[in-house]
């Protein structure tokens, strides 16, 4: 049985700010993650992208223009010129060197966007000590294991699309040994609540993933009674866009202290 990585070591579930909190648009600033630690979070969900000069950003999008005042794809773009661009008209796009200065007591759970990220946020943890305090995930199991290969020290992770794929087909039918040789660089599956209409979370499902040693989280979750619905599963972790909704649920349960 795997032994849980410190990161997910908790005695209550976890509650997670998928990048940060605004109800304004300013996803992935800093001021959406302060405004998240303000509601009582330890830890965020945020994603990186990395300029043509090699300057890693805290930034979901492959371009700009969802989400900022400017056009144009981060990975061809100079940083001198991706600088200018304001989250929502209004706050600058922040690098991972910001961003982890920022929040010096929180934990990160991070998205590998693209590959030109995996050097720097492997510089970053041995450089900051941070391996206690990073989930690496990725929709690509190739990043995500070429950022472990450069750690020194073991870090928390999260599959890819592949092998998350792989556990909800296969998992009710293949060998628990098999399963476990298939996720041995796992530690928690981050899934969604359903695929279309297909329900991916079930009591069943929660008690296959601890009996491989897996903590299991689920994304994107903005209704309360479906907050609910996972806690009384036994999900490990709840990430949201409604980091106010899920902190009242979190208090209401016992889980937090009512301030």
């Amino acid at each position: 049985m795997k032994v849980p990585k410190p990161y997910l070591e908790s005695p209550e579930p976890l509650a997670i700010a998928h990048r940060g909190f605004s109800l304004a648009g300013l996803e992935n600033s800093l001021v959406a993650f302060q405004a998240a630690l303000a509601q009582g979070y330890q830890y965020v969900e945020t994603d990186i992208n990395t300029t043509a000069d090699g300057v890693t950003l805290v930034f979901h999008d492959p371009s700009l223009e969802r989400a900022t005042d400017q056009r144009g794809l981060i990975a061809e773009l100079p940083y001198a010129v991706v600088r200018n661009s304001l989250i929502g008209g209004q706050e600058p796009i922040p690098t991972l060197r910001e961003f982890f200065a920022a929040l010096p007591d929180a934990r990160f759970n991070i998205d590998v966007k693209d590959a030109g990220s995996v050097a720097t946020l492997a510089e970053l943890i041995e450089e900051l000590g941070l391996h206690e305090r990073v989930c690496v995930a990725s929709f690509s199991d190739k990043r995500r294991r070429q950022v472990l290969a450069k750690l020194s020290k073991p870090v928390a992770s999260s599959p890819g699309l592949n092998l998350t794929v792989a556990y909800v087909l296969l998992g009710p039918w293949l060998p628990a040994r098999l399963m476990r040789a298939l996720l041995r660089d796992v530690d928690v599956l981050q899934i969604p609540r359903n695929f279309g209409r297909l329900k991916l979370v079930s009591r069943r499902s929660v008690a296959r993933a601890h009996r491989l040693g897996l903590k299991l989280h689920v994304w994107t979750i903005n209704d309360p009674a479906q907050m609910n619905e996972l806690f009384d599963l036994g999900v490990d972790g709840v990430m949201t866009d409604r980091a106010d909704l899920l902190a009242g649920v979190m208090r209401a349960r016992g889980y937090w202290p009512t301030p």
